[in-house]
């Protein structure tokens, strides 16, 4: 008994000491020790993943600058027409890239979208998964939805540190920085796609014999597309709003660019380049607007 009275007291004291004695939860000092052991005893696995994210980087890039621009612009504009069926739209997509081009920011265009293809394939092949996990099990869902919130809130410049840390400077942290920021879309999105198919359709399909996978793929995934290709153009439209955040750790793109004129001041340069991202942003959410309805 005695025992439990001092164990007592001794929380009592301890608390009170950290409300009033100047003392702090040390959440600098764990992370710090959290990533200093993740360094040590991970090192191969980031290494793997580094190698496996440059071999992924470096085929997208070879795929978009090896041709001339014109070819690739032309694939572009043959894939928008497949995507809408619409001669406005194509024709819009054809002016956008032929603008960059006629800028002079094609080889930093094609960086970005390296970028932001490479940061499609990996959160839509996470993401994905994932969200249709959560679906079928909610308190899966309830118990990630705290992470997912701190993953999108967390100022972005935090993402970078633990990036340098780990995979050092250059295309891959910037390209991990990005994921992070951008996998909680796919995944609420694929979630809510699926959550939300209707009761009496999967009722249906399993009086009609259909097995679990069955009702995923012909029941769950269809209903659930609109929103997944939802999650598809968030992921496009936020991994581009990384581009200048991502070229603080060396990732090359049209970021570059609008840091060297925020250095020099050189708002001529500046709005140039920030201009060319806005047309890279609505040509690619133009591409893929009518996946979307």
């Amino acid at each position: 008994m005695t025992d439990i009275v001092a164990w007592v007291f001794g929380v009592k004291k301890a608390i009170w000491l950290w409300l009033f004695g100047g003392d702090k939860i040390p959440v600098g000092a764990t992370a710090k020790i959290v990533f200093d052991w993740m360094k040590t005893h991970l090192g191969p696995l980031f290494d793997a993943i580094s190698f496996v994210m440059d071999g992924m980087i470096a085929g997208i890039l070879w795929l978009l600058q090896s041709p001339y621009p014109i070819v690739v612009i032309a694939v572009f504009v043959a894939l928008t027409w497949v995507l809408q069926r619409r001669w406005f739209v194509t024709i819009g997509v054809l002016l956008g890239f032929l603008f960059i081009l006629d800028q002079g920011y094609w080889k930093e265009t094609t960086e970005s979208l390296t970028l932001i293809l490479s940061a499609c394939v990996v959160c839509m092949a996470a993401g994905v998964p994932i969200g249709i996990a959560a679906a079928h099990r909610p308190r899966l869902y309830a118990a990630m939805s705290p992470i997912l919130d701190l993953m999108q809130t967390l100022p972005t410049f935090v993402y970078l540190i633990p990036a340098i840390v780990f995979f050092g400077l250059g295309m891959v942290p910037g390209l991990i920085a990005t994921v992070i920021f951008v996998l909680p879309a796919p995944i609420r999105l694929t979630q809510l796609g699926v959550a939300s198919t209707p009761t009496a359709l999967l009722e249906a399909a399993t009086a009609f014999g259909a097995t679990p996978s069955q009702r995923l793929w012909k029941v769950e995934l269809p209903w659930a597309l609109p929103q997944i290709m939802t999650g598809l153009n968030q992921t496009i439209m936020l991994s581009l709003s990384m581009v200048v955040i991502s070229a603080l750790v060396g990732a090359n793109g049209l970021g570059i660019p609008v840091l060297r004129a925020l250095s020099s001041v050189n708002a001529a340069k500046g709005f140039e380049s920030g201009f060319v991202i806005v047309v890279v942003a609505i040509v690619l959410d133009r591409m893929l607007r009518r996946e979307l309805k």
